[in-house]
């Protein structure tokens, strides 16, 4: 048996080391166009912070430890630049010129590419990716350049065009070393993949550590600065001087390869296989960036994490040696980031992309505290999720200081075993004052949600506030110490929720008949002046997260604009 796989890091990496764990005998050739085989690119941003101090621990394997550990032939510096099916034969331009391979089974690892729009000067020296160790090193080069030449009347200065996870990741790196640093986002905020209102947290996060936003609008040009080696042009006619710029604009599948040897690609333009990573030729497979994938919402297209990278090369090893695989399951594309104090994290499908897909869905926002609110130093969970009408979960967000990627790991799970709302509520998950609340935000979420889809306790949103305005009495509740003029609904009548049952007759003639969209600051006093007013007759609506989630929507909604 051969096994030739084309690609290292992640994907063909977990590939050939599980191939070889099979089979002892098998002969197993990888390809790796690079210098590095297998290397562990999610932590360059963080050798760029000085985070990770020493380089080579990014270097997971080199060929000479991958040979002596697994037997594994590993050429480096080798491109293969066509497959031929009919022969079974790959042709491979290494170090030695150009020579033919053969395989029985073939695993395509090719990876992706960075995307690069035609935008004029995007060659220009300053400017790089982040994505290769090659890449990490030239930008360290330009961040010292910067930095050794910084002084009182100049600081130094970094653009980073991109604010999904390199992007973000490159932003606090750079502000680590130094940096007055300036984000360019094209969406209308960052982590576009995440609900807008949700990003606001990590807008306001960004602004507090003297990262300049540029939302909305994208780099049009760039060409030698005035004082510094680049300069920026942006769409909106801005210009920002950098000592480096790092560029983050999103990847594409990197399947021209299979696209030339005739395999099927998907309307992404990843390598389509089936649930056992084979692609439209028996003997070869595809796992990684370049594959697209079944997505737990119904939508395929490409995964681009190294967990499901590894998951597939393993399954892909599996088959091309003969043996039964683990079931695939659909993509989550469960996946978080720090920046700076907090942790964004997110699973299943937000808002934004069930709207766009016209799935049904209610969405629930809680801010919830990560342990018992008595014990010192409690923060909130800002936490979103999407559940289908027979109360499925779709999709969860969270944002906080301290506990978001643990709850979203709790609801990643939960998505996997079809749960609902209802079982939500119903899970034993750890407690204790320091770690934990009596009512975890897991429960909370449950809760909220099942009395919203059972009915029970309607809810109205930021989105349906001009509807609100025009139809209903806005009723805020909050108790009066706690109401700030900053952090009012202007168009809201105020009675605090413990005056609420003595002033009934009061209410019933501000409403004159209408019904009640009822708020505070987070949803639960809101919640208890609902049920009271229900009981009373009133048709009554809570508004989802309270205030904090309306200003978070709000200042969402003017970035917009």
């Amino acid at each position: 048996m051969k096994l030739v796989v084309v690609g290292g890091v992640a994907g063909g990496m977990s590939a050939a080391a599980r191939a070889r764990r099979i089979d002892e005998r098998a002969e197993i050739v990888v390809f790796e166009a690079g210098e590095y085989v297998s290397f562990a690119n999610c932590g360059l941003p963080y050798h760029l912070a000085g985070e990770i101090e020493q380089r080579n621990a990014l270097l997971l394997h080199t060929p000479e430890s991958l040979a002596r550990r697994s037997n594994l032939d590993v050429r480096i510096e080798t491109r293969v630049t066509k497959i031929n099916r009919e022969a079974k034969t790959v042709t491979a331009v290494g170090p030695d010129g150009e020579y033919e391979e053969a395989y029985d089974k073939l695993i395509l690892a090719p990876g992706s590419l960075a995307a690069t729009p035609p935008i004029a000067g995007i060659d220009h020296p300053a400017v790089s990716t982040l994505r290769t160790i090659p890449e990490m090193d030239k930008v360290i080069n330009l961040a010292e350049e910067g930095l050794a030449k910084s002084n009182e009347s100049r600081a130094a200065k970094a653009v980073v065009i991109g604010a999904g996870f390199i992007g973000l990741e490159a932003v606090e790196a750079l502000v680590h070393r130094g940096f007055e640093v300036e984000l360019v986002e094209f969406a209308s905020h960052v982590l576009p993949m995440m609900d807008g209102d949700l990003a606001v947290v990590l807008h306001r996060e960004l602004r507090a550590n003297g990262v300049g936003l540029h939302l909305g609008v994208g780099a049009s040009k760039f060409e030698d600065g005035d004082g510094y080696p680049v300069k920026v042009t942006l769409s909106d006619g801005k210009q920002l001087q950098a000592d480096v710029v790092v560029t983050a604009m999103g990847v594409r599948p990197n399947s021209q390869l299979a696209k030339d040897a005739g395999l099927e690609l998907g309307e992404r333009g990843g390598i389509l296989t089936d649930a056992n990573q084979v692609t439209s030729d028996p003997d070869i497979l595809a796992v990684g960036d370049a594959v697209e994938v079944q997505w737990a919402d119904g939508s395929v297209a490409p995964v681009m994490l190294a967990g499901p990278a590894n998951r597939q090369g393993r399954r892909a090893a599996d088959v091309a040696l003969g043996r039964k695989p683990i079931r695939q399951a659909p993509v989550l594309g469960t996946a978080g980031i720090r920046l700076f104090n907090y942790v964004a994290a997110f699973t299943g499908a937000s808002s934004e992309k069930l709207d766009r897909m016209g799935i049904k869905h209610t969405t629930v926002r809680i801010h919830a505290a990560n342990h018992a609110g008595y014990y010192p130093g409690s923060t909130p969970i800002h936490l979103n999720a999407n559940f289908a009408p027979d109360g499925r979960l779709l999709g969860a967000a969270a944002v906080s200081k301290d506990g978001a990627e643990r709850r979203i790991d709790v609801l990643a799970t939960a998505i996997r075993a079809g749960m609902t709302a209802e079982d939500l509520a119903e899970l034993e998950l750890t407690y204790a004052p320091p770690i934990g609340a009596a009512k975890d935000p897991i429960n909370i979420l449950g809760f909220v949600a099942r009395n919203t889809l059972e009915g029970n306790a309607p809810i109205w949103d930021f989105s349906d506030f001009e509807q609100v305005k025009a139809d209903e009495l806005i009723l805020d509740v909050r108790p009066t110490h706690t109401i700030t003029p900053d952090r009012v609904i202007r168009e809201a009548v105020a009675i605090p929720i413990f005056e609420l049952r003595g002033r009934l007759d009061e209410l019933r003639e501000l409403a004159g008949g209408r019904a009640i969209a009822v708020h505070c600051k987070t949803g639960l006093n809101a919640y208890l002046a609902e049920r009271i007013l229900t009981q009373e007759g009133f048709k009554v609506r809570n508004l989802t997260g309270g205030y904090d989630s309306f200003d978070l929507a709000n200042e969402a909604a003017q970035t917009k604009k």
